[in-house]
């Protein structure tokens, strides 16, 4: 190994002894030799206690857009402290930055603030019921909508013959079975199964809770083509339309996913890149529907608009509205896709990128997934192996390769730099582990 994790490693075994995996978030568990824990983090650099320092791609899963301890938004978020925190009462600035949003996008016409991406998803997915009358859904594979019962769903495609569909199973013990019943699954980019299951269900059917670009599988992204048509599906059947974008938004474009693919949600969820890492979240959409809230439909919470994160929030928001800020971040991702592409093409290795440069997925194949079978029926063993190499080089990206590498406006030439340096090592090293086991992509 390049570092060295002595400190980590006896954080590990002092946290395991309190906290489950000794972390707060099953995700932020890699083992028990490799599990690390952040001491700081400025700009797109993060170091952890052994004083190792990483060119970060995950920040945070997307939520530090222009960051980590960007100076502008933490300076709003100290003055949001001076207002007094939680009152159960509201703030003028709720007001403010609602219409921020509805300028970004224009389906935000009426907005409710959340905590947490899972909040607002939840809350959606119960306003479009309340306003169908209808109690079931349907998701596409593949998608991660949160942590909440109705979305944790996945087909273990390692027991699948190929024959048939696969069995859909809860994503953790603990989720009631009977909770399947409601849920309807299709694949990405196929409008003749979507229309297929609304024929059959849509009486039944309350929403299409889609993610274009899907955050949490390599950001394989829905062909405008396709999102179209299930837009034209869902005006036909009666059903709502609710696009997730707490990863998306705001991240893509000003207007995020909706903008890039010029097509308007019912209902639609913002999240991560809205605060800069302060915890918000937004649920939004057409009038007639929103206006349900309050009118038989529940939604509220002690947290919710926080003075804080409220003003972190404004601050972020207006950054990406009114400065170039997007238009580095995609420029950046651009660079970096060529500078791998660079030291792939020299050693003959198929790949492809997928998803947008501002949330890259790279793809071991020639040919780019269209839909989630295709990623996870494939060998990704090659990027998982390499992943474990670049963290040992001082970048950060998710362990395995469903997470996309997440820019932000902090990204710099020298993050360019570090990266290609490190990737070119990790590549070798990789083909140099994997030759024997003639897992090499070509």
């Amino acid at each position: 190994m390049a570092r060295k994790l002595t400190n980590n490693n006896a954080q590990f075994k002092r946290a395991v002894k309190r906290l489950p995996l000794g972390v707060a978030s099953n995700f932020r568990y890699w083992g028990e030799e490799r599990t690390i824990y952040v001491r700081h983090g400025k700009g797109a650099r993060i170091v952890d206690l052994d004083d190792n320092v990483y060119v970060d791609y995950r920040m945070g899963y997307g939520p530090a857009i222009l960051g980590y301890a960007d100076e502008r938004v933490d300076a709003a978020a100290r003055a949001g402290m001076e207002v007094g925190g939680v009152f159960a009462l509201s703030t003028e600035r709720e007001l403010t930055v609602a219409e921020r949003i509805s300028k970004m996008v224009p389906a935000a016409e009426l907005v409710r603030f959340s905590n947490s991406g899972t909040e607002a998803v939840m809350a959606g997915l119960r306003l479009a019921r309340a306003y169908t009358g209808k109690d079931d859904y349907v998701i596409l594979e593949g998608g991660y909508h949160g942590l909440f019962d109705a979305a944790m769903w996945f087909t273990p495609m390692d027991k699948w013959s190929q024959v048939g569909d696969p069995e859909v199973k809860p994503y953790s013990e603990g989720v009631p079975v009977s909770g399947r019943s409601f849920a309807h699954f299709v694949q990405a980019n196929d409008a003749n199964q979507l229309e297929d299951v609304f024929k059959r269900q849509a009486h039944r059917i309350a929403c299409l809770l889609i993610e274009p670009i899907m955050g949490n599988c390599l950001g394989i992204a829905a062909e405008p083509e396709y999102l179209r048509a299930a837009r034209e599906l869902c005006d036909r059947y009666g059903v709502v339309l609710l696009i997730d974008e707490v990863k998306t938004g705001f991240r893509v474009a000003r207007g995020g996913v909706q903008e890039l693919y010029g097509v308007k949600a019912d209902l639609c969820t913002f999240a991560k890149a809205m605060g800069n890492g302060y915890p918000i979240s937004v649920l939004a959409g057409r009038e007639e529907i929103m206006r349900k809230i309050g009118r038989g439909v529940a939604h509220g919470g002690t947290y919710t608009a926080h003075s804080v994160s409220l003003a972190a929030a404004e601050k972020c928001l207006e950054i990406l509205d009114e400065t170039d800020a997007l238009e580095r971040i995609a420029d950046f991702g651009t660079r970096l896709r060529n500078g791998m592409r660079s030291v792939l093409n020299a050693r003959g290795i198929a790949h492809s990128f997928v998803g947008h440069p501002s949330m890259t997925g790279l793809y071991f194949a020639q040919s780019p997934p269209r839909n989630y079978r295709a990623w996870k029926s494939s060998d990704y063993s090659f990027y998982d192996a390499m992943a474990q190499v670049l963290h040992d080089e001082g970048v950060l990206c998710e362990p395995d390769s469903r997470e996309p590498w997440f820019i932000s406006a902090a990204h710099d030439d020298s993050c360019l730099s570090d990266t290609l340096g490190a990737f070119e090592i990790a590549v070798d090293a990789t083909l140099r582990g994997n030759r024997a086991t003639h897992k090499v992509p070509a």
